[in-house]
C-alpha cells in the first residue's frame, strides 16, 4: 500500500527555518519522481519543489529559488524540504506527492499519491 506521510510543519517566526520531511512506504523512490505542492487559503494548489527518481534532477518554483532545498535519502525512504528564510506567503498546507516517472520531475498535474498535508505558518 503506498503511503506518504508529511511531518515538520509547525509556527514560525519570519526569517525562520524549517525542516519538513516526507516518509514513504509501499514503492521504491528510485523509480518514483516527488514534489512538494501547497496551499494557501482561498488559493489555488502550487507545486513547490521536485526532485527526480535518481535525485539528479531538482526543481523550484521561482518564489522559493534560493530558499528552499529538496533532498531524499533513498535508503530511508524520505524527502526532505529544507525551508530558509521563511515569509508570510509561505503559510500554507504543505503537501507530498509521487508519481512513477524517469529521467525528471514535474512541479504539475500527474502525481497518483498523496500526504495528508503539513501545515506550515509564518508569522509574528
Amino acid at each position: 500500500q503506498v503511503q506518504l506521510v508529511e511531518s515538520g510543519g509547525d509556527l514560525v517566526q519570519p526569517g525562520g527555518s524549517l525542516r519538513l520531511s516526507c516518509a514513504v512506504s509501499g514503492f521504491t523512490l528510485d523509480s518514483y519522481a516527488i514534489a512538494w505542492f501547497r496551499q494557501a487559503p482561498g488559493k489555488e494548489r502550487e507545486g513547490v519543489s521536485c526532485i527526480s527518481a535518481s535525485g539528479r534532477t531538482t526543481k523550484y518554483a521561482d518564489s522559493v529559488k534560493g530558499r528552499f532545498t529538496i533532498s531524499k535519502d533513498s535508503a530511508e525512504k524520505l524527502v526532505y524540504l529544507q525551508m530558509n528564510s521563511l515569509q508570510p506567503d509561505d503559510t500554507a498546507v504543505y503537501y507530498c506527492a509521487a508519481r512513477r516517472l524517469l529521467g525528471t520531475c514535474v512541479m504539475g498535474p500527474g502525481y497518483n499519491y498523496w500526504g495528508q498535508g503539513t501545515q506550515v505558518t509564518v508569522s509574528s
